[in-house]
């Protein structure tokens, strides 16, 4: 099967024309990008919002939990009925699936920062604004962008759903696959997405090497490491 899905990547066929592998993977990767900018313009601010005040806390908690428990299949489809078909519905939909790791990222990131760091800012005069911008948020940065990784992890991979309702992405190469049996082509395209995955995580990795002092990358990852348990159960009793 694996040397079938070596032929099928190499296929010089699968390489041209508006169904190619290069058009399904600009197609993917447009959704892809297009859904965590939209999720975080929406959960960025209400998780700022939410850790910086603490109002709405156990809403955001529960709304989050709500929003992952969703059918992504179910949720596609229904959103590109009511949308009337086109993309507009698929796209809200990986919106919606993309906000709760964002969310959860974003309000984890303020709740960590240290409470004495904050309470001297306020001893400094600082107003609520000033606190927020110039102490919580570079605070937090290493748990936003954990999880701006998350969200882009599972939107490459809920993208290829699309595919279910005719748009290209690399879904299809999956959906054909198993209609017709051809296991190579299957595989290569579960292949192309865990490749488009890494890619863009790589990618997401830089950038917040790039952005976050070392300090608060180590603060980040300690963090992480005491939450894994946490989110782990969270995970299994939502999935």
């Amino acid at each position: 099967m694996f040397a079938d899905a070596f032929a099928w990547l190499v296929d010089a066929a699968n390489w041209s024309g508006p169904r190619s592998i290069p058009v399904r993977v600009g197609t993917h990767l447009l959704y892809c990008l297009g859904a965590v900018l939209g999720a975080s313009l929406i959960a960025v601010p209400v998780g700022l919002y939410v850790g910086h005040t603490g109002r709405g806390a156990v809403l955001l908690v529960g709304t989050g939990n709500a929003l992952r428990a969703l059918p992504t299949l179910g949720l596609v489809t229904f959103l590109y009925l009511v949308a009337g078909g086109g993309e507009v519905g698929v796209l809200i939909a990986l919106v919606v699936l993309a906000v709760p790791p964002i969310l959860a990222g974003t309000y984890a990131g303020i709740q960590d920062v240290d409470r004495g760091v904050v309470d001297a800012a306020r001893g400094m005069g600082m107003t609520g604004a000033q606190r927020l911008w110039r102490v919580e948020v570079p605070n937090a940065l290493p748990l936003l962008f954990g999880g701006l990784r998350n969200a882009t992890l599972q939107v490459v991979a809920t993208a290829s759903v699309a595919a279910y309702v005719g748009i290209e992405t690399l879904g299809r190469p999956l959906l054909d696959g198993l209609r017709v049996v051809d296991y190579g082509q299957f595989i290569g395209g579960a292949l192309l997405i865990a490749l488009l995955a890494v890619l863009l995580d790589v990618l997401l990795a830089g950038v917040g090497r790039l952005v976050v002092p070392a300090g608060l990358r180590e603060s980040g990852a300690r963090a992480r490491r005491r939450n894994k348990p946490v989110a782990a159960e969270s995970g299994g009793s939502t999935g």
